[in-house]
């Protein structure tokens, strides 16, 4: 076994990064497909670490630094939300989080249905649902000891944490393709690949040139710290209270009332470029590891009948996506782009949502809005809402026999 240490992993995770860039420049079937570069080579890593096992050669590395890049592109996502385009984004979010709330409704309906069709435990159908998919591997830790000590299941951990990385995986692969499909298909005016001549902002195009300066890169590093800092104290306080949240979302709250408090106060305007530019290091590198550390014999090792509930889940969330999500999102090239992002966190995380629709606006164009309400709704909304629902059903009369 050779273990990698910090510099190592963070070199390492340099490279998946360079080698994505690469293969997606040079392989028209990842470009055309909007395939994330993190996700491109972060997959070829993972491919050549499974090959490698069979020959008794296990490479690990040092995930530590997973967790902080993580939270600090939530704490990027935070200042980048002003409370103006907030207000202006209202509505648009109240029908996202319908989309949303409707997919995680469908995931456990379909989990339970197809585990009782396969002789299995419902509760591995649940298991196999939101709690892992839109939850992500947090989440499905969480419950996966629930389930085991509270109701009996076996491996009910190991089955989160298998299917949880089954799901970040494809949500970085079909994210790209579903929105390629409807904006060729439905025609969108204006959508044909071009340069824009506006200055993007925010997350949408994040290889646009952006002027840069020691000091404000310090000020914005600053805000991020005090986000991270003060998150991690909130969530502390939090612990074990009603009102109990992940760190990431106490993380992203900070940043929000960093960004408004100052901006209202007249005492300090983010600078939105720069706030940009670290929250992609952030997101890149954190999903680099994070691709590049799969454990792909985990899926491997997945039963026939588990991996045929995760397939069909796949398949629900790329129809969900094109019959629910983009018609109900306006049916028009923004819709597109929020229906790569839902199925980034509908199937994985946040960040790759995130990655989903950077991949699309680089090649089609810029979408203000879609990189308004995607961060918002897949950091905060929808673990409340995740849940709840996941709560309605473990209360239905037909878990009480289980």
């Amino acid at each position: 076994m050779i273990q990698l240490d910090f510099y190592g992993t963070l070199v390492a995770a340099s490279l998946v990064l360079l080698l994505g860039r690469g293969l997606v420049a040079r392989v028209g079937f990842l470009r055309n497909y909007n395939i994330p570069e993190p996700v491109a080579g972060g997959l070829v890593i993972a491919l050549i670490l499974l090959v490698l096992r069979t020959f008794d050669i296990e490479i690990r590395f040092d995930t530590s630094l997973q967790t902080p890049l993580m939270l600090a592109f939530f704490a990027t996502i935070g200042l980048s939300a002003d409370f103006a385009s907030l207000r202006k984004g209202g509505r648009v979010v109240g029908i996202f989080l319908l989309a949303v709330a409707g997919l995680l409704v469908v995931q456990n309906a379909l989990g339970i249905g197809l585990a009782t069709t396969l002789g299995l435990d419902p509760l591995m159908g649940l298991l196999t649902g939101s709690i892992t998919l839109a939850g992500g591997h947090g989440t499905g830790a969480a419950w996966g000891a629930v389930f085991s000590e509270k109701y009996g299941l076996a491996s009910a951990s190991e089955l989160a944490i298998a299917s949880a990385t089954f799901g970040l995986v494809l949500g970085g692969l079909i994210g790209g393709p579903v929105a390629r499909l409807l904006i060729k298909r439905v025609k969108v005016p204006g959508c044909q690949p071009q340069e824009t001549p506006r200055m993007p902002k925010g997350f949408e195009q994040p290889n646009k040139e952006r002027s840069i300066t020691p000091f404000s890169f310090i000020e914005t590093l600053a805000l991020i710290a005090v986000s991270l800092l003060a998150g991690n104290l909130l969530n502390g306080f939090l612990h074990g209270t009603a009102f109990e949240l992940p760190t990431f979302v106490c993380v992203l709250f900070v940043g929000v009332v960093l960004r408004n408090g100052l901006s209202a106060l007249g005492l300090y305007q983010v600078f939105e470029r720069e706030v940009s530019v670290l929250g992609n290091v952030s997101l890149s590198l954190f999903l680099s590891i994070a691709l590049m550390s799969l454990k792909l014999w985990d899926l491997a090792a997945l039963a026939l009948p588990i991996f045929i509930i995760l397939a069909a889940q796949t398949l629900v969330m790329a129809l969900f996506a094109i019959f629910v999500t983009f018609r109900m999102m306006g049916r028009n090239y923004d819709a597109a782009v929020l229906a790569a992002g839902h199925c980034g966190f509908g199937l994985g995380a946040t960040p790759t949502a995130i990655a989903n629709m950077q991949a699309v606006t680089q090649r089609y164009g810029p979408s203000q809005i879609a990189f308004l309400v995607v961060p918002m709704v897949g950091a905060f909304f929808i673990d409340i809402i995740n849940v709840i629902v996941i709560k309605l059903y473990l209360a239905l009369p037909f878990f009480a026999t289980v």
